[in-house]
């Protein structure tokens, strides 16, 4: 027996069931159905919630997974993985003008802290699956390695180098998008962006109808 189902009838109310997948493409659709329920509901997310949001019958889980809490395991370390960021980086359009490359990474980074924020806030840090050193020092250099590269052909621009220039723009992404550490609105990424070039000086070409506006953008603030 398998989870694919009839097609359903417009307007009945009841939900069409996804197609009949392989085992490791089906775990994988289940594990990605999974994250942002996890996000939103930690480890009282149902088999049931699980199911609706694959597609499939709720059965279908056991034959993937040995039970709900390896489902749920896999899901924290998948939305923990930062394979899905490196790929999005390398995607960002290098043709594109440099604050808007940097907006975009800001706006990756952002969504990254987000979602660790949403699962702590669920889950407890003490949930979190345990980390490999090694693995997480080269995964951050990768990205690092990634962003500095997309910043190479801005370089007479910057008073370091891109590699720092990347370095810095990771810390304030995430200060800034940390409402503890922001100590008020998480910042927008152009905000972020507008921070990371031009600091909080006003520059001999600004007025106050210039310098105001920054200010409100970097808060979150539309001017």
């Amino acid at each position: 027996m398998t989870d694919q189902h009839p097609p359903t009838a417009p307007g009945s109310g009841r939900r069409q069931r996804a197609k009949a997948l392989p085992p490791e493409e089906r775990r994988h659709a289940i594990i990605a159905a999974t994250v942002p329920l996890v996000r939103r509901h930690g480890f009282d997310v149902s088999t049931k919630q699980i199911a609706e949001a694959a597609g499939i019958a709720e059965g279908t889980i056991f034959r993937v997974f040995e039970d709900k809490e390896v489902l749920l395991r896999q899901a924290i370390q998948a939305a923990m993985d930062p394979s899905a960021l490196v790929e999005q980086l390398r995607e960002i359009d290098l043709d594109a003008p440099l604050e808007e490359r940097l907006e975009a990474v800001a706006a990756l980074l952002q969504e990254r802290m987000v979602t660790m924020l949403e699962l702590a806030s669920v889950i407890g840090r003490a949930n979190f699956p345990e980390t490999d050193a090694k693995r997480h020092l080269e995964d951050h250099e990768r990205c690092t390695a990634i962003m500095a590269g997309m910043l190479e052909p801005d370089r007479h621009r910057l008073r370091v180098e891109p590699a720092e220039a990347a370095r810095l723009l990771q810390i304030v992404a995430f200060g800034g998008s940390h409402p503890r550490l922001a100590s008020g609105p998480i910042m927008t990424p152009a905000g972020i962006v507008d921070l990371l070039l031009h600091g909080v000086a006003r520059w001999p070409h600004d007025d106050e109808t210039t310098s105001a506006p920054r200010a409100e953008q970097r808060a979150g603030r539309s001017p």
